[in-house]
């Protein structure tokens, strides 16, 4: 399967031309993109220009420091005549450029920001009543155009830009989502595929791997291997990826066993872990509160699941009934090592009771209390998120299925750092790599990884379209929709659209004098189940439909 070529996708003219404290010059074109500059420029011959690139500024001034050892400097050779340049064998990510050596008064119509991406038809789209969380949306949009550039990349501006497993394994539900990056996925994973033959099964730290020890198995990383084909399966019901990346699956899930061991828990190795807790040091964004080993055979648990339902739904009975076994030893094995009275774990982290809730490590009343643990760290942090890269996709969902939706919307809505929305208020217009990848006075993170374009923590729009909104795949491709809209203190009404194989699938409500209203429609050839707050689940055909119910929401 080919993946869509890389174009130019969209054109920004110049929003405003600054001077800096400095004296330098640097235009601003209002949204943070990939891609390159056009300038058009007359002058005398063999007189120099050049172009340099950032995300944003530092106290007025071109913030650089994040871009490590990358230039991303371009610069243009006047001919004499009327000269339209754009670089060939690059592409920056930027909002701003400092331009130096313009002859006489720069006009801001002479240069134009050129947006690239592997060009993706768009596929999904939400709104409500908060413009704050629109925004946020659209960073998340943004920041995925600029990272799904021939392959899924991290960051685009810096001297990396390598296709990170771990963050795509997160991302990989919301990507499919917002844009039918089917093709371009399923592209990928030949290329993972590949990778672990020679490397005994592993799947590696970035894909294409080029780093010197980016070969050894790391949890939640490596998972992409089981997660994003079966992301393809529900969203585009892709069999035929499933099918192919099978032996993929397996492998990776054969070597996290061989790793655990007899006892069946992964521990001692390296480990990213959940990375870029926020309360990590800047220098050390590894150094997490929930213990590494405990995440990491939380994935092997869940891994070999997805490996077992694989088989089964593929036909392979020996397959299912042994990854099948593998994953129950495996998590009898998690909670006798890592559970304690109380049905609290050992790591008493919201990352670690939102992989509990979100992976079915625990069932019952074990579950139920480990949401009601959840809801209070969130309530002790002061309704901030203290999750990285593990646990920030999962926990409102964790909260939503344990009966803490009004804790998820409260997170949700939360500015203080950190929070999603603090970026937005800061004028972010992508997903930073940190919380707080810029400080409150406007100084840049001192660590190191410090991307401005980052779309992990963007993972959290899947949930704005399951369970915010309410429309949700039930079956492979959307053949059928699950219609079960979350309604949140603070946010009056919320609606998403889908454009599934089947056709433009859409659900939202409104909440006005004291009811709720949910509207969808269910494309044809498809059928959904409602479930609204407070009344019995019920199927539909296609079309068209309406309910309105009390309005269930929580005073904030």
């Amino acid at each position: 399967m080919s993946s869509e070529p890389v174009r130019r996708t969209d054109e920004l003219p110049v929003r405003e031309v600054l001077t800096t404290p400095s004296g330098k010059t640097v235009v601003d074109f209002g949204q943070n993109l990939v891609g390159w500059v056009r300038v058009q420029v007359q002058g005398e011959p063999g007189h120099v220009i050049s172009l340099r690139h950032a995300e944003v500024l530092e106290h007025g001034e071109l913030g650089v420091r994040p871009l490590r050892h990358a230039k991303a400097t371009d610069e243009f050779v006047l001919s004499g005549g009327h000269d339209v340049f754009e670089p060939q064998f690059t592409f920056h990510g930027f909002r701003y450029a400092e331009v130096s050596g313009w002859p006489g008064e720069l006009d801001p119509s002479a240069l134009t920001a050129v947006v690239v991406h592997s060009d993706m038809r768009r596929t999904g789209w939400f709104e409500c009543s908060d413009e704050r969380v629109n925004r946020l949306h659209e960073n998340v949009v943004w920041g995925m155009r600029g990272n799904f550039l021939s392959i899924p990349t991290d960051c685009p501006q810096r001297d990396e830009r390598l296709g990170w497993t771990g963050d795509i394994q997160v991302f990989s539900p919301t990507a499919t989502t917002l844009f039918d990056s089917g093709a371009f996925l399923a592209a990928w994973l030949k290329d993972v595929a590949a990778e672990q033959r020679g490397l005994g099964g592993v799947c590696p730290f970035v894909v294409p791997q080029v780093l010197p020890d980016g070969g050894r198995p790391a949890a939640a990383w490596g998972d992409a291997a089981t997660v994003v084909p079966t992301v393809l399966a529900e969203r585009f019901d892709d069999r035929r990826a499933l099918a192919e990346q099978y032996p993929s699956m397996r492998a990776w899930v054969d070597v996290m066993a061989e790793r655990a061991g007899e006892n069946l828990l992964w521990q001692g190795d390296f480990q990213f872990g959940d990375w870029l807790d926020p309360d990590a040091p800047p220098e050390s964004p590894g150094d997490a509160k929930t213990e590494k080993d405990l995440v990491a055979s939380a994935h092997l648990i869940r891994s070999a699941r997805i490996v077992a339902e694989t088989a089964e739904l593929l036909g392979d009975a020996d397959g299912a009934s042994r990854y099948a076994d593998l994953a129950e030893r495996a998590r009898q094995a998690f909670l006798a090592e890592y559970s304690v009275p109380g049905h609290r774990l050992t790591s008493d982290t919201q990352t670690a009771y939102s992989m509990a809730i979100c992976y079915e490590l625990v069932d019952g009343e074990a579950r139920q209390a480990m949401g009601d643990r959840l809801a209070e760290l969130v309530a002790e942090a002061g309704d901030t998120i203290r999750t990285g890269f593990v646990g920030t996709p999962i926990i409102c969902d964790a909260l939503t299925r344990t009966g803490h939706a009004d804790t998820a919307g409260r997170l949700l809505l939360q500015t203080s750092v950190p929070s999603w929305l603090y970026a937005v208020t800061m004028g972010a217009t992508t997903i930073w790599e940190r919380w707080d990848s810029m400080l409150p006075d406007g100084t840049i993170n001192p660590g190191q990884m410090t991307s401005f374009n980052h779309y992990a923590f963007g993972a959290v729009a899947d949930w704005l379209y399951r369970c915010l909104a309410g429309l949700a795949p039930a079956a492979p491709g959307y053949r059928r929709i699950r219609i079960a809209p979350t309604p949140v203190a603070g946010i009056d009404d919320a609606s998403a659209r889908v454009e599934t194989p089947y056709g433009m699938a859409e659900a939202g409500w409104v909440v006005r004098d004291g009811m709720l209203t949910v509207r969808a429609t269910v494309p044809p050839n498809t059928s959904a189940t409602v479930a609204l707050p407070g009344e019995a689940e019920r199927e539909v055909g296609s079309g068209t439909h309406e309910w309105s119910v009390p309005d269930p929401r929580r005073s904030a």
